[in-house]
């Protein structure tokens, strides 16, 4: 737990249990989410390709669980660790030029 309190500048151990469950709670709703979405612009699991569907699929969950985990982060009373988390990744991945301040 200190090694992760230090690297995330966290200052307790329940901060640290309310981030492991924001990123549960994200993940298992993030992917709930994607199955209405596939559905909506009518890609069905049973006549859509699987390469096909999980495809979009996953390319679904990934802007869902952006958006999703810094929501969840804020009702959690952790926004600031999130919005952070969020800018860090997104510029890891090349989109860190939508964060410009």
């Amino acid at each position: 737990m200190e090694k992760l309190k230090k690297r995330w500048g966290l200052d307790s151990n329940y901060q640290i249990v309310v981030i492991l469950i924001v990123f549960a709670v994200t993940g298992s709703t993030a992917a709930q989410l994607a199955q209405p979405v596939t559905e909506l612009i009518g890609l069905d699991r049973e006549t859509t390709s699987a390469w096909l569907y999980w495809t979009i699929r996953i390319l679904l969950i990934f802007p869902l669980y952006q958006v999703l985990l810094v929501c969840f982060g804020w009702l959690f009373g952790q926004f600031r660790f999130f919005w952070n988390f969020e800018k860090k990744m997104l510029h890891r991945i090349g989109l860190g030029f939508l964060f410009k301040e």
